[in-house]
C-alpha cells in the first residue's frame, strides 16, 4: 500500500482544517497517478481526481484504517477509469505462447547478459516515459491489474475485493499483465544495439526451449512472488540454474517489474485554491456530523 495513503489516515484522524488540506494533497496525488497510469490522459485523470475527492468526502469523515480508504479509494477512481470516453477495449483470453520471447529475442537478452552495457539504461525520465507507454498499450482488465499490484502496492486479495474478481483469477491476470508489460517495454527498446562481443555458446542456449522452459514461463510471477509450493520452487531453481536462456529471460522480467514498482506520475501543480476551500468547508461541515467515535 502507498505510504501516502497511511499518513493520509494519520492527519484526518487529527480532524482539523489544517491536517485535512495536507491528507488532501496526498490523496490527490494518489488518485491521480493511478488514473493516468489507467487512463493515460491528464484531462481524463484532472477530472477523475476532482470527481472522487468529492465522493470521499463524507468517507474521509469515518474511515480510520487505511486499508478500508484504499479499498473505497481505487474502486471509486477504477469505476471513474471505465467510464471515461477513451476507455479502452477489454482482450477476452492471451496466451502465453504469444508472451514468450521469440529466439531472436532471447538471443537479445543473452547477449545483454553476457556483455552488460551500463549506457544501455534510459535516463530515468526517458525510462518512465517508455514504461508508461508500454503499460497504456495493456488490454484494460490486465493494466488494471498491474497496476494496482505492482504500481500501487496492493495485495492480491486487495485486487479481487476491488475488482470483483477469485484472487486465482488476479493471480493469472498479473502473471499476463507482467508478461505483456515486458513484451511491450522489449519492443520500445528495440533501437538498442546488439553487442557483438557475446559468446558463441549464448546465442546458440536461445534457441533452447524444451518442456521445462514453458513450465517456467506459465508459473514465473508465482516463483517469483514466492507464491509456490517448496518441492515445485526447488524444481524450477535447478532448472533456471542451469538454462541460460531462464535466466536471462526472468532477469529481464525482473527489471521490467521493478520498472512499474517505480513509475509515479504527479500532478503538474496543486488544486486550485478555490476547490481545495471548497472540499475543506464540506469536510468540516460533515464532521460535525460525524462522531468522533466512529
Amino acid at each position: 500500500m502507498r505510504s501516502e495513503l497511511e499518513k493520509a489516515i494519520a492527519l484526518l484522524g487529527k480532524r482539523d482544517a489544517e491536517s485535512f488540506q495536507h491528507a488532501l494533497g496526498l490523496l490527490r496525488k494518489t488518485v491521480f497517478s493511478f488514473s493516468m497510469k489507467v487512463c493515460g490522459h491528464r484531462e481524463d485523470a484532472e477530472d477523475t481526481v476532482q470527481e472522487v475527492l468529492l465522493k470521499s468526502l463524507p468517507h474521509l469523515t469515518r474511515l480510520q484504517d487505511p486499508q478500508a480508504l484504499s479499498a473505497w479509494l481505487y474502486t471509486a477512481a477504477k469505476n471513474r477509469c471505465w467510464q471515461s470516453r477513451r476507455r479502452a477495449s477489454y482482450q477476452r483470453s492471451v496466451p502465453l505462447d504469444a508472451l514468450a520471447p521469440d529466439e531472436a529475442e532471447l538471443k537479445t537478452l543473452l547477449l545483454a547478459d553476457a556483455a552488460p552495457d551500463p549506457e544501455r539504461q534510459a535516463s530515468r525520465q526517458e525510462d518512465h516515459q517508455l514504461l508508461h507507454q508500454a503499460v497504456l498499450r495493456l488490454p484494460v482488465q490486465y493494466r488494471i491489474v498491474l497496476v494496482l499490484h505492482d504500481m500501487e502496492e496492493l495485495d492480491t486479495e486487495q485486487l479481487a475485493k476491488i475488482l470483483s474478481l477469485q484472487p486465482g483469477t488476479v493471480r493469472i491476470r498479473l502473471h499476463r499483465a507482467r508478461l505483456m508489460m515486458r513484451k511491450e517495454m522489449a519492443k520500445l527498446l528495440q533501437g538498442a544495439a546488439e553487442k557483438p562481443s557475446a559468446k558463441k555458446a549464448a546465442r546458440k542456449a536461445a534457441a533452447r526451449r524444451g518442456p521445462e522452459c514453458r513450465e517456467i514461463f506459465s508459473n514465473l510471477s508465482d516463483y517469483l512472488d514466492g507464491r509456490l509450493q517448496p518441492e515445485t520452487c526447488d524444481r524450477m531453481r535447478h532448472h533456471i540454474e542451469a538454462c541460460p536462456a531462464c535466466v536471462a529471460f526472468i532477469r529481464d522480467l525482473k527489471r521490467a517489474i521493478d520498472r512499474c514498482r517505480s513509475l509515479d506520475l504527479s500532478p503538474d501543480s496543486e488544486a486550485s485554491p478555490v476547490l481545495r476551500r471548497l472540499l475543506t468547508q464540506e469536510y468540516l461541515r460533515l464532521l460535525k456530523k460525524s462522531p468522533p467515535d466512529l
